[in-house]
């Protein structure tokens, strides 16, 4: 069901029929399951979770009594929270399917076996198989993740095994990255002075090989912006081969950007863009903030 339904279209039905007073006579509860076929008892039983969307995202006793003896974690929402995690749930089961095909698919090109592959891959349940990797926040970046997809999907299309979904995934990253750019500067004046907390790819590093910072910071100086950085592990002069020229080449005036940790928490800056873990160590309580690292 699409997030807003519930009270977009339903209740409005409620009300037609039933009064303005419809809630004194109802408990309007959205509660989707999570049911496979020919699994279906056993899973109404057995669920993965519980997931209750209520109007104002309390809990409802009388599903709270309907499930007292249901062993799972329960998640109580308001009705769009609810209404949207079958979508994020059936797409990601599709993604897997998808994903597993295709470099399946690669496997059987090149006469490498997919079963082993795929054990030694889901044998990964610290990276692979867990919730790292998929919270919502910064497009991917740095010395690995970019340059590995890249070499998959060169072998891929060298073999002929049409690997659509890898294909994708760099113009999706770089899709994310022109949306989190929209999605900073829609609240800021022209030339606004803005800080931005971390520049490397991951914070007490200084890996900025395709750090989506370094071209978010690039977005924002040929957008007018007064841009200052501070990050404490930055120093250009230590900076060697790969890692050198990728960042004067996208900031060739880096070194006017960078500011200390002082002048920053000093700053009069318009928005403090926290764009790794550099801020959590920073005094920003008097600054407007805005993460990139993760979408709440």
């Amino acid at each position: 069901m699409r997030p807003g339904s519930i009270r977009k279209l339903v209740i409005p039905i409620f009300k037609a029929s039933m009064g303005e007073a419809w809630s004194d006579k109802v408990d309007l509860v959205y509660n989707p399951e999570f049911l496979r076929e020919a699994q279906a008892i056993n899973d109404y039983f057995n669920p993965p979770k519980i997931v209750i969307g209520t109007a104002d995202g309390k809990p409802n006793a009388v599903m709270d009594e309907l499930n007292k003896n249901i062993e799972a974690q329960v998640f109580v929402t308001q009705f769009e929270e609810a209404e949207f995690t079958k979508f994020v749930d059936n797409s990601w089961h599709a993604v897997k399917v998808a994903f597993a095909n295709e470099f399946g698919r690669v496997c059987q090109k090149m006469g490498v076996s997919a079963k082993q592959v795929h054990e030694i891959f889901v044998s990964d349940t610290k990276l692979n198989i867990s919730p790292y990797y998929s919270r919502p926040g910064g497009a991917f970046g740095g010395s690995c993740l970019p340059k590995d997809v890249r070499a998959l999907q060169y072998i891929a299309s060298d073999v002929g095994a049409n690997t659509h979904l890898i294909d994708s995934l760099i113009r999706s990253n770089d899709a994310h990255k022109n949306h989190q750019f929209d999605h900073i500067v829609r609240s800021l004046t022209p030339e606004s002075e803005v800080l931005m907390a971390g520049l490397a790819f991951k914070a007490g590093t200084d890996d900025l090989r395709e750090s989506p910072n370094v071209d978010l910071a690039r977005k924002l100086l040929e957008a007018g912006f007064r841009l200052r950085i501070f990050d404490p592990c930055l120093s250009p002069e230590k900076l060697r081969g790969h890692n050198l020229g990728y960042l004067y080449s996208t900031l060739p005036k880096i070194d006017s950007l960078l500011i200390n940790r002082k002048d920053a928490e000093a700053g009069d800056w318009e928005l403090v863009i926290v764009s790794n873990a550099t801020g959590q160590a920073m005094d920003l309580t008097n600054f407007q903030t805005l993460e990139t690292h993760s979408i709440a």
